[in-house]
């Protein structure tokens, strides 16, 4: 008996082939397109995701990682599938902008101690609301955080989110709150709702009231409670600490223990002249990531030692970004108690 091979079972003539079908299409994508389709891409993971907490992780958005079309037309494709059927309330996010560059200072620890215990003084001295039952934190914020490293076409531009306002509010036991960020949320906020269990990492205002206020101690904890996280043990300390700063209200005496505490962290340094993401120049708290090559700054007014916002700025070449970067820029405009979630400052009794 003869064996026939059946079409499965014989070769194909892939020359034959080729002429017989048309040539494939150009996948390439231009810039203006790869980014467009990049915001798409981040805003359908917002919205599926939970709502973060605190303010987004730097780096976390493709850094380091060239933006090829390829990759991004298959995200689309990927993201446009989980989001069918679902209503649009997503508000359109605005195109990332090129990070401004900045000349580096040096930062040195000349002055750390005293400029160490300024910041705290007056910290123990300034009188910070005490939120009660059904109240809430507020913070209102000027942002401005890292997009994306590089594209495949030109690897000199690092792109960051334009400076655009975010609004969070917290209850002080941390399971309720409400985050607005338009542009970046879907259009009115997102829930900041939780039952998790509250850390260093995730802390609310009840939780910190239980740290410890000797400098020594809460610092223990903390390396302690974020052990294995970041890229070192003294940068994820420093990161900790400054979470706290941006979207939190602490007790005056845990702020200053925070402070002297940081002092206590190897590589901490004094930078003389910053600015915050609302042009307010002052004097800053900084610690290098040794690893991402980026230099994270705490902003304190010259004068009155109130903490201002943040800075993040690359010092040594890596990635593909240039030193001098400023890759995050933060300014806290307002912090406040209110009576009710989603309402502003000077607006009590109604919902703003």
């Amino acid at each position: 008996m003869i064996h026939k091979k059946s079409r499965r079972e014989e070769s194909l003539d892939h020359a034959e082939l080729a002429r017989l079908l048309p040539a494939p299409g150009d996948p390439h994508l231009s810039l203006d397109r790869q980014l467009v389709l990049e915001e798409h891409l981040m805003n359908e993971i917002r919205r599926a995701a939970p709502a973060p907490s605190r303010r987004p992780a730097r780096r976390i958005l493709l850094i380091g990682v060239p933006v090829t079309a390829a990759a991004l037309a298959g995200a689309f494709a990927l993201t446009s599938l989980t989001s069918s059927g679902n209503i649009d309330t997503t508000a359109t996010t605005p195109p990332p902008v090129e990070a401004p560059v900045v000349r580096i200072e040096p930062g040195s620890t000349a002055e750390l101690a005293s400029t160490v215990e300024h910041i705290a003084a007056a910290a123990s001295a300034r009188k910070a609301p005490e939120p009660g039952p059904g109240q809430y934190i507020y913070i209102k914020s000027k942002v401005s955080y890292l997009t994306v490293s590089h594209t495949d076409t030109d690897k000199s531009k690092t792109l960051v989110q334009p400076l655009h306002t975010r609004e969070v509010w917290h209850s002080p036991d941390g399971k309720q709150g409400w985050l607005d960020e338009p542009g970046y949320q879907p259009k009115g906020g997102v829930t900041l709702n939780s039952d998790t269990e509250r850390n260093v990492n995730s802390p609310s205002y009840d939780y910190l009231k239980t740290l410890p206020t000797d400098p020594d101690a809460l610092l223990k904890k903390i390396y302690k409670e974020t052990k294995g996280r970041g890229n070192s043990p003294d940068q994820q300390a420093f990161t900790t600490v400054g979470d706290l700063l941006d979207e939190q209200l602490a007790p005056a005496k845990l702020n200053a223990a925070l402070y002297r505490a940081t002092a206590k962290i190897p590589g901490v340094v004094v930078v003389e002249h910053v600015k915050d993401a609302a042009g307010r120049e002052g004097i800053a708290l900084a610690h290098v990531d040794q690893q991402s090559g980026d230099r994270t700054e705490w902003i304190f007014d010259r004068r009155t030692y109130a903490y201002l916002g943040s800075r993040a700025v690359q010092v040594k070449q890596a990635n593909d970004i240039k030193p001098g970067t400023v890759l995050e820029n933060t300014a806290v405009l307002e912090r406040a108690v209110v009576d009710a979630q989603k309402q502003r400052p000077g607006t009590q009794g109604t919902d703003a």
